[in-house]
Order: C-alpha cells, then structure tokens, then sequence
C-alpha cells in the first residue's frame, strides 16, 4: 500500500510539474505586436530595375473556400504580376500574417496549387544566391491543362527565412520557447513555361531586383536577417 501511495504520489507530481511546464512555454507575446505597422503594397516598389507592374496577367485566383481560410491565417495579402523590357514576365504574392504558431501557420503553395486543380511535382530545396544572403527556397512545378507554372517561394518566420517542413516548425520552437508568438511572411514568385531551368533563372533575377530596391527594414521583412552570407 505505501508502495503505491508513493508511485501514485510522484506520478501526480509529474504531471502537475508537465502542466507548469506547458503553461510556462505557451507563447504569450506577440512579436507582430511590438513592430512598426506596414502594408504590403507600399514597401513593394511598382517598378524597380527593369521591371514593371503589368495588369493583363493576374497571378493565381483562389475559390472561394481556400479564401476563407487564408483570410483566417493572413492579416495582408499582395498579388502582381512585373514585366521587364524583354517582355518577361513575373507574377508576385506575399501574404503576411501576424500568428505564425502551429494552429496558424502559412498555406504552403503546393497545397493551395493541388486545391485548385494543378499536378504539383518536381518539388526540391534550394539555396538561392543574394547579396544579401543564401536564401533557402522550395522550387516547385504545378500543371493544369495547357498552363505550366514554375513556382520558387520561402517562408520568414519571425527573424529568419525558412523552408517549410523541419526548418519552419525549428525557428517557431525558437520563438514558442522565449514566450513569444512570431510573425511570417510567404512569398512566392512564378513564371508559365516549361523550360524550368530558364524560369528559375528569371525568377532569381527578378526576386535579386526586387530585394536590392526595398529599405532594409522592408528587405528584412523579405528575408529576414541574413545568416550565411554569399561571396562574390
């Protein structure tokens, strides 16, 4: 009998000691908070380089369904399309929301492209070269019909850029266990065509244009702080 009153003892001792735990590291802070308030479409520039805004090709259109719950996670959304001098064309959205924790993360693009019908494949990580930084990007492929679209896109959680997956649910831990909840950005760029390796090269173009145009503190709303810098 002791023997159980003492197991019983400090089985309910662990819990009260898990429960304390948990409440201590439930995130109480919101870093969104505590930021300067911005919009989405002022600190990206209308034209920038060799690029401008152009209004004859609308970037993917959600149904009403997937709308609502982006409407649930993001607080701004931004979508264009830029076209440069050689007629290229590249199609921008950016979506912002101020709760990056697990009940709030981003719509990861290959989920929303699968929602809308599009064959999602080819999908890898990549480091991308800026001069600001190597910028971890998840490249993907969506088809629909006659419609072939290239789509490189990242993830910044708080202070950093990240993949989604093992990454993302990291740099949200580093914030969960500091009590605070972290903001996010996506940003997502794609092309149409099939040459996959010309789009990626467009697409890397036009994303280092766009970052050299933007204030810092907008650039690091972007990519986040720059953690291994890139030579050359």
């Amino acid at each position: 009998m002791n023997a159980r009153i003492i197991v019983s003892g400090v089985l309910c001792a662990l819990m009260v000691s898990a429960g304390a735990l948990s409440h201590h590291l439930t995130p109480t802070s919101k870093l969104a908070d505590h930021g300067a308030r911005f919009a989405l479409a002022d600190i990206i520039p209308q034209r920038f380089g060799d690029w401008a805004i152009d209004n004859s090709v609308a970037p993917l259109q959600v149904d009403p369904a997937t709308q609502a719950k982006l409407d649930k996670i993001y607080n701004q959304t931004l979508s264009r399309t830029y076209i440069d001098s050689h007629g290229q064309r590249v199609m921008l959205s950016l979506a912002y929301g101020g709760d990056q924790s697990d009940t709030m993360a981003v719509h990861k693009p290959e989920v929303c492209y699968t929602a809308q019908g599009f064959e999602v494949s080819r999908q890898r990580d990549d480091d991308m070269a800026t001069q600001y930084g190597s910028l971890p990007v998840k490249r993907l492929y969506a088809v629909s019909g006659m419609r072939q679209e290239p789509i490189t896109y990242w993830i910044t959680v708080g202070d950093r850029a990240t993949r989604p997956g093992m990454q993302q649910k990291l740099q949200q831990l580093r914030y969960g266990l500091s009590g605070t909840v972290p903001d996010g950005m996506l940003v997502r760029v794609s092309t149409i065509g099939g040459d996959l390796n010309a789009a990626y090269e467009v697409q890397d173009q036009f994303i280092n244009d766009m970052l050299q145009a933007l204030h810092g503190k907008d650039r690091v709303r972007l990519v986040g702080v720059p953690v291994q810098p890139t030579q050359g």
